[in-house]
Order: structure tokens, then sequence, then C-alpha cells
């Protein structure tokens, strides 16, 4: 069989990669936007009242079914995928870049672009390849990745 072009192996690594991504996002949304609600809830900031249990405002959200079920009450289920269409704007680049950035790198790093070679790579070009990758990645989807969780952290009302 005939090796594409390496254009057009990037266009298959780069839809192989948006594809992937795009959809376990989607899939993993619900799970990120609890998260998230964790991670940006105001807790109390003093040491002290943590000692004493003094919990004067209690956490909104103390639990992954509590979370759930509060998200769903107050926002309905598409709460659950709020932020999710910025997120597929970092995701799906991220994961592109990624796939293609990758397959290149290994491409130069075995001397064969047959995917079969790849696999006969030190683990140390391995783990060097990805390295790259990835720093390649997040570098192209920073931005996005921001928006994102601005937007995910928001619940009601809407800032």
């Amino acid at each position: 069989m005939e090796e594409p072009s390496p254009l057009k192996r990037a266009m298959i690594d780069a839809t192989a990669g948006a594809i992937s991504g795009g959809i376990s996002r989607t899939v993993t949304s619900p799970l990120d936007v609890i998260k998230i609600r964790f991670q940006v809830q105001l807790e109390p900031t003093t040491s002290w009242a943590l000692l004493r249990k003094d919990l004067s405002a209690p956490s909104k959200y103390t639990g992954i079914l509590q979370a759930a079920k509060d998200i769903f009450k107050e926002e309905g289920l598409q709460g659950f995928w709020r932020g999710n269409v910025p997120a597929l704007l970092m995701v799906m680049p991220y994961t592109a870049i990624q796939f293609t950035v990758l397959h290149k790198i290994k491409t130069l790093a075995s001397g064969s672009s047959k995917t079969e070679d790849h696999i006969n790579l030190s683990p140390y070009l391995s783990y060097v390849s990805g390295a790259v990758a990835g720093c390649a990645a997040t570098v192209g989807s920073y931005p996005f990745d921001l928006l994102r969780t601005i937007l995910a952290s928001q619940g009601e009302p809407k800032v």
C-alpha cells in the first residue's frame, strides 16, 4: 500500500486527533464542570476557622452526587456542558497538534513514516517525542483553556 504524502498524512493525523479529542471532551464534560465548580467555590480562608470547624459559610458543593443534583436542579441538563464549546475549541486543536507533531517527530526519529516502525523506537525517544508533542499542543491551545475555565466555573447567575 502506498504511503500518503506528508501533507496528507498530517491532515489525517490532525483530523483523527481533533475528532477523538472532541468526542472524549464532550463525554467527560459533566465531570469537568463538577471538578471546576469544586475548584472555584469559596472556602473559609483562615486556618483558625478551619481548625475550630467554624464554617459559618458552608460550601455550596460538598460531594459529587450533591453537586450533580444541584447543577441539574438549578441549570438543567445543559449546565453539565457549560463551557463545552470553548473546551472543544481548546481540545480539538490540542489533540490535532499533538497527533500531528507526535507522528512527525517519531518519523524523524525512526527515519520512516510508517507507524509500524515507530513501535521500535527506544522508550527514551518515545518519551521525548510525546513530551515535545504535548508542549507544542499546550502552547497552541492555552488561550482556549483559560476561556473554558472561566465559562465552566460560572453558576447562576451568570457573570
